[in-house]
């Protein structure tokens, strides 16, 4: 049942199911995670409620239990088995995560996924109607659990998906071989490389679902199942041509080409072996395919990628963990500025169920920001209705008197410390009680802004990274005024637009510009030096990056990137060599990269052309790039900018895309080692320059 209707239900209700006559026939058995219970037509109803838990995930516990139902139901069968949740989150998110570390060994992990297979084969193979009945979120072994039943019924909102991927695994409890087979397999396959959800109607166009409904018709439906008035999905004859050896042998191809593109197999080995595993044994209607299942998925949990990308959803908790706080809700966000950041953070703020107002003096700027919030919820597949609602909470503000009425105002005007504190004195008097004053500064201290400020203790910084709607993170920055209460909103604000925070002490650059600064800087270097721009983002994106330097300077904008990069050398004790005078000129003559179509590269259609395709890179490449970032990084954390190593992973994982499975600058460094990071800088400083001298931290925390 979806999610309010459930929580007013108390368990033993939800375990009868919707019918009047709740005689029980089959008493309960003695489970924490489970609660069992017949109805008068003597249809089972098996409820999913994992105990001290916000959501349902499948642990070695929950199966084990599952299996002990199971028993019972083949001993006195019902005429139909329903299989729900009683979470307001949803049906299932899949496996519990954290029982993966205690698995030491492939062996172990195949021994652990022959006992869960086992169990859910015989969900599969009872001899009544099975019908798994979803909300909310159906994830990884969840969505498993539910393709071992006859049917699925969607209740309008859920959302399904097979997410392994992100951990470097792929389903691992028989959905590879499941999946394919009852949906077009290009399509299962597709979904599955990708670890993208999909809403209820486009699980019912893939044949994820048999039904899509609201919560007043189960009854109705599972009635029907039972009777065998619903036809199950099935794959088709596409399906079926699909799945032939020829065929499965040139998809697999064209999947390898473009997983390729976005997952280096050398780095992300879960797609290939996804790929492999269906290229061989696709065809295989018996149990071939599942216990290879097992074996690729035990390989791949023993992989560094896979135990690194593990410890970043771990982070990802960690932050999300973070915006819980008791503070009150933001309802109403104003933002002063419409320039390329203010208008994103606006939209986004909008898109996210919050009312939005945006104020700029220039008209063409507020229409910009609308074109560009209708264009987001155009990606984002949002319905006619949806984006009505979402555009309506964005409202152009030409007088600026939305001050006057938000919980949270934002200024994001450009890095000029005389601008933004003009705004300050024009909203401060305006604000009503209670509210907070927000700046987007990507590098100014916050002293420094706050210095004519009558109450600086409302004050905190919210930095936002360019794209907001990809860029998960936000910098919430605190300074020796600003009240505790207002950082507590400031957090829980961060996780009501479904953002991280990486909670930092002000400080110039704060940590993700500080860190990304030096490694920008040592690239322009290497360019001055006569180094082709592709042979140094060559060598990044070899490591992991999502792109190179040279690229993501121009995607930053040059203009910013000399901005803060001059910044830094101002205000910090540190050897940053000075731009090349003809960077300089490039940002006087207004190419600053792909804002303008011409940077560091052409820009075409939204992409740099890259000509130079073939230029080796100095061996020491790699580390005059990495290692600059490194110690910064490594400075932040003694200077206590930001809390922990994790932290630092964290906001330059989510914050500047940072190779996921080396699980972050500060694993990496731990897994090279800090003795072996202060030798290599110290021969960097030898060789080039005194920029490369390694922090104290590199000793001290050894």
């Amino acid at each position: 049942m979806t999610g309010h209707i459930l929580k007013a239900l108390s368990t033993r209700e939800m375990a009868r199911g919707p019918f009047e006559n709740t005689d029980s026939e089959v008493p309960a058995g003695n489970w924490q995670h489970w609660h069992l219970d017949r109805d008068g037509n003597d249809v089972a109803w098996l409820i999913f409620d994992k105990k001290d838990a916000g959501a349902n995930v499948i642990s070695a516990e929950v199966l084990e239990e599952l299996e002990g139902i199971i028993s019972e139901l083949e001993s006195k069968p019902p005429k139909g088995l329903v299989l729900r949740s009683t979470k307001s989150t949803g049906f299932c998110l899949g496996a519990d995560i954290s029982e993966f570390s205690d698995l030491k060994s492939e062996s172990e992990v195949v021994e652990k996924l022959t006992r869960a297979h086992e169990v859910v084969d015989r969900l599969e193979a009872l001899s009544f109607p099975t019908i798994a009945v979803i909300h909310g979120s159906c994830l990884g072994g969840g969505l498993e659990l539910a393709l071992a039943c006859d049917y699925r019924f969607a209740i309008r909102g859920a959302k399904l998906g097979f997410p392994e991927v992100q951990l470097g695994l792929h389903p691992g409890l028989g959905g590879t071989a499941r999946f394919t087979r009852l949906a077009d397999p290009i399509e299962a396959m597709t979904m599955m490389l990708t670890g993208k959800t999909a809403p209820d109607f486009k699980a019912r166009k893939l044949g994820l679902v048999d039904q899509v409904l609201e919560e007043r018709h189960v009854e109705a439906a599972v009635a029907a199942a039972i009777a065998g008035d619903i036809e199950q999905s099935s794959n088709g004859v596409r399906g079926r041509v699909l799945t032939t050896k020829p065929a499965r042998q040139l998809e697999a191809r064209q999947m390898r080409a473009q997983a390729a593109k976005k997952a280096p197999p050398q780095h992300y080995p879960a797609p290939e072996a996804l790929i492999g595993l269906w290229e061989q044994y696709g065809g295989d209607s018996g149990p071939s395919m599942r216990k290879e299942e097992i074996a690729s998925f035990a390989r791949l949990m023993m992989t560094d990628t896979s135990r690194n990308l593990v410890k970043v959803f771990f982070l990802r908790e960690k932050m999300k963990g973070l915006t819980r706080t008791k503070a009150e809700p933001v309802s109403h966000v104003h933002v002063v500025g419409a320039g390329e950041m203010g208008a994103d953070i606006a939209g986004w703020c909008a898109f996210q169920g919050l009312r939005v107002t945006l104020f700029d003096m220039e008209a063409d700027k507020l229409a910009e920001a609308v074109r560009k919030l209708a264009d987001l919820c155009e990606k984002k597949h949002r319905s006619e209705s949806q984006r009505r609602d979402i555009l309506d909470r964005l409202i152009p503000d030409f007088a600026n008197r939305g001050v006057e009425h938000a919980d949270l105002v934002i200024e994001a005007v450009p890095e000029k410390v005389d601008l933004k504190q003009k705004v300050y004195e024009e909203v401060e008097p305006r604000l009503k009680q209670g509210a907070i004053l927000a700046t987007n500064t990507s590098s100014i201290p916050l002293e420094t802004l706050g210095e004519k400020l009558k109450d600086p203790k409302r004050l905190l910084g919210l930095h936002f990274f360019n794209p907001v709607a990809l860029m998960p993170l936000v910098e919430v920055v605190n300074h020796d005024k600003a009240a505790k209460k207002v950082l507590d909103r400031g957090h829980a604000f961060v996780g009501q637009i479904d953002r991280l925070p990486a909670p930092v002490e002000t400080a110039p650059g704060f940590l993700v510009n500080r860190a990304l600064t030096p490694y920008l800087v040592e690239a322009m270097v290497m360019l001055d030096e006569g180094v082709a721009a592709e042979s140094i983002d060559r060598v990044a994106e070899e490591f992991g990056m999502p792109m190179g330097p040279i690229e993501l300077a121009d995607q930053v904008g040059l203009d910013i990137c000399l901005s803060v990069a001059e910044m830094l050398r101002d205000r910090l004790d540190t050897d940053l060599p000075p731009a090349p005078d003809w960077l300089r000129q490039k940002v006087e003559d207004g190419k600053l990269g792909k804002k303008s179509g011409e940077g560091l590269y052409h820009w075409k259609k939204g992409k740099a052309d890259k000509q130079d395709k073939t230029a080796a890179a100095p061996d020491d490449t790699l580390d005059r790039l990495l290692l600059p970032m490194l110690n910064a990084c490594m400075a932040c954390l003694r200077e206590g900018v930001i809390e922990d190593e994790a932290l630092v992973d964290g906001a330059m994982i989510f914050g500047t895309g940072f190779a996921p499975f080396r699980g972050g600058p500060m694993n990496y460094a731990r897994e090279r080692g800090f003795d072996d990071i202060g030798r290599s800088l110290e021969t960097l400083a030898s060789t080039h320059g005194n920029r490369f001298r390694p922090d104290q931290g590199w000793t001290d925390k050894n």
